[in-house]
C-alpha cells in the first residue's frame, strides 16, 4: 500500500513549483556482493535508515539474501534474512494470483461483472448497465474509483475484522468517476473486492486461501497478513530513523498487509522468474504470469500498448532495462520487488523507514549491480510521426487522478502542452519541460529521458478519439485529456494572477499595519477593504501549513477527528467568510471615503480571492472534513 502521505504532499508541491533539475552523480555499479553491501551500508548511514532486508535472485536460485542494519533500534536487535518486513502494496499481486487460480479452475473469468459474482458488494458506477465493473478492472485499477479515503487509512482494524466488515466501513471512495475500463488510477480498494470474490467462491477466508495455495507452495514459510509474534519483525520508523510507528492494522488487508522476510521474498521473486513454478511444481500457469505483466483493460492497452499496469504487476525502467513487479509503502516502510524475466534476474528489498531518498538510492544501487553485466535490449527503431499527429498537438490536463481530494491541484499543476516537431513529440509542463518521445510504431512513442538511458519499449500512446474527447496516455498511469487552448491559457494566467495577488497582500500588509500606528495615516474606512483580504490570505497560508505540518503523520492527524483536521476545516471556512466579507466591505464602502489607489488595488485582490474561493468550493475544499 503506497503511502498516502506521499500522494498528498507530492500533489501539494507539484502545483506550487517546478521540480529542480538537480545534477546527481551516478554511482559506479558494484562489481561484487561485498562491494554492493558496502554501498548499501553507506546509504543506510547517510540517510539515517535503521535497516534493510534484501534478496537478489537469479532464475536458478538466490544470489544474496540478507538483512542489514537494525531491526529494532531501542533493543539493538539486528536484521537477519528471517526478519519480517511490511511489504505494503507488493501484497496486491496475491489477489491477482488467487483470481487467476480460480479462473484456471473455471470458477470465473476476468471479464465477469463483479456484481455477477458478489451481488452485495457495494460500489457506485453510473455506467453499470453498459460498462459494468469487471474483475479485471479491480486488478488493473481501471474501476475509476477514488483511492481509499483518509479515514479508511486511519482505521486501526483488529485482525479479527473480516474483509466484508472492512469494505463496509467506508463506501464513499468506491464511486466510478469515469467509465470503467478506460484509464488507470491507482486504487487500494480494488484488490480487496477481488479478495471478497475469492471468499465467496471458495468459502475460505482470503488470507487462509493465500496461505494454503500460494505461501506454502511457493515456499514463503513465515509470510503472514497478520501482526507477527514479538521479536520476529522489524520495527518501522519515521524518517529520522529513531521514532517508531505503532503496528498498522490495515483495514483492507489484501491491499497491503503482508509481513515477509528476505528468505520468503527470494522464493517469491524466483517464482516469477520461473514463470509460476516453485520447487519444480507449477503453481500457476506461465500464461497467467504473462497475463499479469501485460495490461489489457485500458484504452491504451486495447490499442496495443504493452507497458503499464497489469494485474497488480507493472512496468518500470532503469539503466535501459524494463522491469516488472510492484513496490509498496506503509507508514515507516518502503518495499520494491522487481525482476527482468528475459534475463532471469530480480530482487527484493524493504527498508524499515519511510525515507524516500534511501529508497531511491538503494533501488539504483541494486539495479545497477544486477544489470552491470547484461547487454541492454535493442531499442525499437524510430519511425515517422503518425500522419495525423498534428491533430493531437495542443494543451492537455491530467484526467485520471488517483486522489480526488487533490484533483484541484493536480489539474493545474499537470497542465501540459504537446507538440510534434522534427519527428518527435515534445511535452512542456510544470516539472517536465521539453521532454522528448520518439515514434516507434503506429500511434506509440518511446520516452527518451534527458539523463538516463532511453526506455526500451513504447510507453506513450495517442489514443483514438472517442465521445469523451481526445486523450494521450503518457507513462504507466497518467491519461491526459485535450482541452481548448484558451482554457489552458486562462487557467495559467488566472493562477499567476491569484498567486501574485496573494503575495502582494502579504508583502503590503506589514507597511499598512505599521502605518496604521500613526494617527495621521489612519484611515478607518479602508480597514475592511484591507483587513478582510489579509485574514483570507493568512487563513489560506494556515490551511497549507497544516498540511505541511501534518506530513510526518498525515494519516492519523487528518484521517481522524483531531485538532489538526478540525483546524483544516476551520481555516477553510475562515477563508471563505473573509473573502465574502472583503467583497461586501469593498461594495459598501463609499467611494469618497477611500483613496482611489486603495480602492483599485482592493478590487484587484478581492476579485482574485473570489475566483480562488469559488474554485475551492467547486472542488469541496471549503468546509473540508478529512475524517469523514
Amino acid at each position: 500500500m503506497r503511502s498516502i502521505v506521499q500522494v498528498f504532499i507530492l500533489a501539494l508541491l507539484v502545483s506550487i513549483c517546478a521540480a529542480a533539475d538537480k545534477k546527481e552523480e551516478k554511482p559506479k555499479p558494484a562489481q561484487s556482493i561485498p562491494e554492493l553491501q558496502q554501498q548499501l551500508e553507506r546509504i543506510l548511514k547517510d540517510t539515517h535508515t535503521p535497516g534493510v532486508s534484501i534478496a537478489i535472485v537469479r532464475k536458478d536460485g538466490p544470489e544474496w539474501v540478507t538483512g542489514l542494519g537494525m531491526a529494532d533500534v531501542a533493543s539493538g536487535r539486528t536484521n537477519t534474512p528471517d526478519t519480517l518486513f511490511r511489504i505494503g502494496s507488493t501484497s496486491k499481486a496475491f489477489a491477482s494470483l488467487s483470481i487467476l487460480m480460480l479462473a484456471g479452475q473455471g470458477k470465473l473469468t476476468l471479464e465477469d461483472p463483479v456484481h455477477k459474482l458478489v451481488p452485495d458488494a457495494w460500489f457506485d458506477n453510473r455506467w453499470e448497465s453498459t460498462d459494468p465493473i469487471r474483475v479485471v478492472h479491480l486488478l488493473e485499477h481501471t474501476t475509476g474509483w477514488d483511492d481509499m479515503h483518509l479515514r479508511e487509512y486511519a482505521k486501526q482494524a483488529p485482525d479479527s475484522m473480516t474483509l466484508r466488515e472492512g469494505l463496509n466501513y467506508e463506501h464513499g471512495s468506491r464511486v466510478s468517476r469515469w467509465r470503467p475500463g478506460t484509464r488507470m488510477a491507482y486504487c487500494n480498494s480494488g484488490p480487496p473486492v477481488a479478495g471478497l470474490i475469492v471468499e465467496k467462491l471458495t468459502g475460505q477466508r482470503f488470507e487462509d486461501f493465500v496461505q494454503q495455495n500460494l505461501f506454502v507452495p511457493i515456499g514463503m514459510k513465515s509470510a503472514t497478513y497478520f501482526e507477527p509474534a514479538s521479536g520476529t519483525a522489524t520495527t518501522l520508523y519515521h524518517d529520522d530513523g529513531k521514532t517508531p510507528y505503532a503496528y498498522w492494522h490495515i483495514l483492507l488487508r489484501p491491499a497491503g498487509s503482508i509481513n515477509a522476510s528476505a528468505n520468503d521474498m527470494a522464493k517469491y521473486v524466483q517464482f516469477y522468474l520461473n514463470r509460476g513454478t516453485a520447487d519444480g511444481k507449477q503453481i500457476v500457469s506461465a500464461s497467467d504470469i504473462d497475463r499479469m505483466e501485460i495490461p489489457q483493460s485500458t484504452w491504451a492497452a486495447k490499442q496495443g500498448l504493452k507497458a503499464g499496469y497489469g494485474l497488480n504487476n507493472y512496468w518500470s525502467f532503469g539503466d535501459g532495462f524494463a522491469f516488472h513487479g510492484h513496490n509498496g509503502g506503509v507508514e515507516g516502510g518502503l518495499t520494491d520487488m522487481s525482476y527482468i524475466p528475459e534475463y532471469g534476474a530480480g530482487y527484493f528489498f524493504s527498508i524499515n523507514s519511510g525515507n524516500g531518498d534511501a529508497f531511491d538510492k538503494i533501488t539504483k544501487a541494486i539495479r545497477a549491480y544486477i544489470t552491470a553485466k547484461l547487454q541492454k535490449p535493442e531499442l525499437p527503431p524510430v519511425t515517422p510521426l503518425p500522419v495525423n499527429a498534428d491533430d493531437y498537438a495542443g494543451w492537455y490536463e491530467p484526467d485520471s487522478p488517483r486522489v480526488e481530494l487533490t484533483h484541484f491541484l493536480e489539474r493545474l499543476g499537470g497542465l501540459t502542452f504537446f507538440q510534434f516537431t522534427d519527428g518527435k513529440m515534445i511535452s512542456k509542463g510544470l516539472g517536465n519541460w521539453n521532454e522528448v518521445s520518439v515514434p516507434v510504431s503506429g500511434m506509440q512513442f518511446r520516452y527518451v529521458p534527458k539523463k538516463d538511458p532511453p526506455e526500451p519499449v513504447a510507453t506513450v500512446e495517442l489514443l483514438a478519439p472517442n465521445p469523451d474527447g481526445r486523450f494521450i496516455q503518457a507513462g504507466g498511469g497518467t491519461t491526459f485529456k485535450k482541452i481548448p487552448g484558451w482554457l489552458a491559457v486562462a487557467e495559467i494566467l488566472l493562477t499567476i494572477y491569484i498567486l501574485l495577488s496573494l503575495l502582494s497582500v502579504l508583502t503590503y500588509a506589514p507597511f499598512w499595519i505599521l502605518g496604521g500606528l500613526s494617527r495621521r495615516r489612519r484611515r478607518p474606512a479602508e480597514r475592511g477593504m484591507r483587513g478582510w483580504p489579509l485574514i483570507a490570505v493568512l487563513s489560506l497560508v494556515a490551511f497549507v501549513s497544516i498540511f505541511i505540518l501534518c506530513s510526518a503523520d498525515l494519516i492519523q492527524r487528518l484521517g481522524n477527528r483531531t485538532i489538526w483536521s478540525e483546524m483544516l476545516f476551520v481555516t477553510s471556512l475562515i477563508f471563505a467568510i473573509a473573502v465574502l466579507a472583503a467583497a461586501v466591505a469593498w461594495w459598501r464602502t463609499p467611494r469618497n471615503a477611500v483613496r482611489r489607489s486603495v480602492r483599485i488595488y482592493s478590487r484587484v485582490v478581492i476579485v482574485a480571492l473570489l475566483i480562488a474561493a469559488f474554485y475551492l468550493a467547486y472542488w469541496d475544499i471549503i468546509g473540508i472534513r478529512t475524517w469523514l
